[in-house]
């Protein structure tokens, strides 16, 4: 009999629609995790095929040494929703997220699991499609550009340098589980995860792993419409959930950056820069907090009296340089008092 006590590896793999790949999963499954140390929880997501039949008959076999546990959704909410099922089932010190249309090695999950257990101080390791020299099969262009616009993006906005934030294999340390509140129900989860993961303070180290691109004839789920919806997710995780604070430091160097970019060119060209400033002080609010957002302003305010012309331009740039080693020198200055929630 299983001991869930026992368990150290939850595996979470949403399912939907996918029975003429479930069976092979099963089998890698057994092939690479058949320990009692490892739990296997299959969420089908509203299937309408014989998925839950062939994974429930796999169950009753019993021709595994895993603990294998299925959930049924009734209704197709969205991967999401899935995993956030799963996460509540979890019992391991670790779960790895995967899914269950083989287009990612089963081999390159057991390599990351193996990596995260021998090192206690990484916590999180994300899967990367555009990492290192495996086998990759990928004939859809659109969908892998905005993948990487999705990445570039959020990397500019949460300060990171991740190449994949939509790849579906992840593994996590039960810390950072604790530590996060997942809401998106639908593909948005995988930019949903990784906010969080940034905003509590975890590194996201990635790995590199095979990629078999399935055809929408082959049961592709996610399309380029929910690649666009995705932008939505980064505007909402960078933008709306946060702390007041931090919404007030948004809008307040948004608009002082506004100011900033009026210094710049004539007539249309004005109206650009001021857009171009604008954007930079949402990430500038982004990043620093109200005092320091308002020592920048005022650098720029003083850079703003000295020079006539492309003169005053130049001196607005310096001091807002200035401005930006001062903050960083009273961060590190006030890193261990009391003041330093104030950085």
């Amino acid at each position: 009999m299983h001991q869930e006590n026992n368990i150290k590896l939850s595996i979470i793999i949403p399912v939907y629609n996918e029975d003429q790949y479930i069976l092979k999963l099963l089998d890698e499954l057994k092939y690479f995790y058949n320990s009692d140390e490892n739990e296997i929880i299959i969420v089908d997501d509203g299937s309408t095929d014989n998925s839950l039949i062939i994974v429930n008959q796999y169950k009753n076999e019993k021709d595994y040494n895993f603990l294998l546990k299925v959930i049924k959704i009734e209704d197709n909410l969205g991967k999401g929703n899935a995993i956030q099922e799963g996460l509540k089932e979890t019992v391991g010190e670790y779960i790895l997220l995967m899914d269950a249309d083989l287009e990612l090695d089963t081999k390159d999950s057991k390599e990351m699991s193996q990596i995260i257990k021998q090192n206690k101080e990484i916590k999180c390791i994300f899967g990367s499609r555009y990492l290192s020299g495996k086998l990759k099969k990928n004939n859809y262009f659109f969908n892998n550009l905005i993948g990487k616009i999705n990445s570039l993006i959020f990397n500019i906005f949460f300060s990171q340098s991740i190449s994949d934030v939509h790849c579906g294999l992840k593994i996590l340390h039960r810390d950072v589980i604790n530590n996060i509140k997942l809401s998106v129900k639908d593909f948005g989860i995988e930019i949903d995860l990784a906010s969080q993961i940034v905003r509590n303070n975890f590194f996201i180290y990635e790995y590199g792993v095979s990629y078999y691109f399935r055809t929408k004839k082959q049961g592709k789920k996610i399309t380029w419409i929910d690649g666009l919806k995705s932008f939505y997710y980064l505007l909402k995780a960078r933008f709306f959930d946060n702390s007041v604070q931090i919404n007030l430091s948004i809008l307040y160097s948004s608009i002082y950056m506004s100011y900033v970019g009026s210094y710049f060119g004539m007539g249309n060209g004005k109206i650009l820069f001021v857009i171009i400033f604008f954007i930079f002080g949402l990430i500038i609010g982004i990043n620093y907090k109200l005092i320091p957002t308002t020592i920048i302003f005022l650098f720029i305010l003083l850079g703003s009296f000295f020079g006539n012309g492309n003169g005053t331009t130049l001196s607005i740039l310096v001091f807002f340089i200035l401005s930006i080693f001062f903050n960083t020198y009273l961060k590190k200055l006030f890193l261990k008092t009391k003041f330093k929630y104030l950085f």
